[in-house]
């Protein structure tokens, strides 16, 4: 049996930190036992079957300097800063072990004076509020299990990332649970994330006996990292995934008001219903066809509305282009 720790401060891409997240797993050994801590700037992270347009601000998100990143794992949509820290249990399947793995987790935060306790819904609460949200992937000979530790994130930005859409969906995704949450400065207010790492070095060491410092540098290098990153990078991994949806987006003009109903399968508009009480109809005909096959993005849509070049479409793509979504 090898023992892994690797902690990777210097990079907060979450593209680049989920490709190498895994990378590890698909190089875990059947009696191999690693724990990774990364952190993600300003970043969504959805679950591998969510629906992004439902789950997240994507477009606000992008224009403020953000990420939306999908992950391997199941679960819901999470929201990281550099206030929080996120840990990845890699292990062989003969150790993986996920209540060694929480008492792992459990133990280090304890050390920084906080009591916790696991759920049993996949989250970690202190005092009946959650701090750490779980999430898991089975592979043939190894297992992932990672989660997330609020340590200082800003609630306000998870609340403004995270809100739920305006547009009315019907998804066969998975909604996100809403959970109260807290961070662990405010229970404690000497936690920091660095102190954080340090508690589940000794954590691990703990349960685990010695391990081996890893540096992933090499591996970033590999030709297997590399195309594990192009995917997390791709619009189609990141959106394309995403189960069929349909969505009603209703606005009212001067010149008459708009009903869109849009079916949406692979993160691409397969089919669209326009109601219309405004005059011409042959236009509200030909908007129907021009959306079809587009990407389901405000940007995309808006864009395809302004070729009409005429104002009614002028209108509807100012209102598409500004909507969250």
């Amino acid at each position: 049996m090898a023992n892994y720790f690797i902690d990777d401060k210097a990079c907060t891409d979450p593209w680049r930190n989920l490709a190498m997240e895994e990378c590890l797993l698909s190089r875990c050994g059947e009696t191999d036992a690693a724990l990774y801590l990364w952190q993600n700037a300003s970043t969504v992270v959805i679950g591998r079957h969510q629906n992004p347009w439902r789950e997240c601000r994507a477009e606000l998100l992008e224009q403020e300097g953000g990420r939306m990143a999908r992950r391997i794992t199941g679960g819901g949509a999470v929201f990281h800063d550099l206030g929080n820290l996120n840990f990845s249990f890699i292990m062989g399947r003969s150790v993986y072990d996920v209540r060694r793995h929480l008492a792992t987790v459990i133990g280090a935060v304890k050390r920084l004076g906080i009591e916790a306790e696991f759920s049993g819904r996949n989250d970690i609460l202190s005092g009946g509020r959650k701090f750490s949200g779980n999430a898991f992937a089975q592979r043939p000979n190894a297992s992932l299990h990672h989660g997330t530790l609020l340590v200082r994130v800003d609630m306000a930005m998870l609340g403004r990332y995270l809100n739920v859409p305006q547009a009315k969906m019907e998804s066969k995704g998975i909604k996100s649970v809403q959970a109260r949450v807290v961070n662990l400065s405010e229970i404690n207010p000497a936690v920091t994330v660095e102190a954080l790492r340090e508690a589940l070095a000794e954590a691990f060491r703990e349960a685990y006996g010695a391990y081996e410092r890893t540096n992933i540098s090499g591996i970033a290098e590999s030709p297997q990292f590399q195309e594990l990153l192009c995917k997390q990078q791709s619009w189609e991994w990141r959106f394309g995934q995403t189960p069929r949806f349909d969505a009603t987006l209703e606005n009212r003009f001067p010149w008459g008001g708009v009903e869109l109903q849009l079916a949406s399968q692979d993160g691409r508009i397969t089919d669209a219903a326009v109601y219309s009480d405004a005059m011409d109809e042959a236009f509200i005909t030909a908007l129907s066809v021009s959306l079809r096959g587009l990407p389901f993005s405000p940007a995309g849509i808006a864009e395809a509305l302004r070729a009409f070049d005429r104002p009614e479409a002028d209108d509807l793509a100012g209102w598409i282009g500004s909507a969250c979504f």
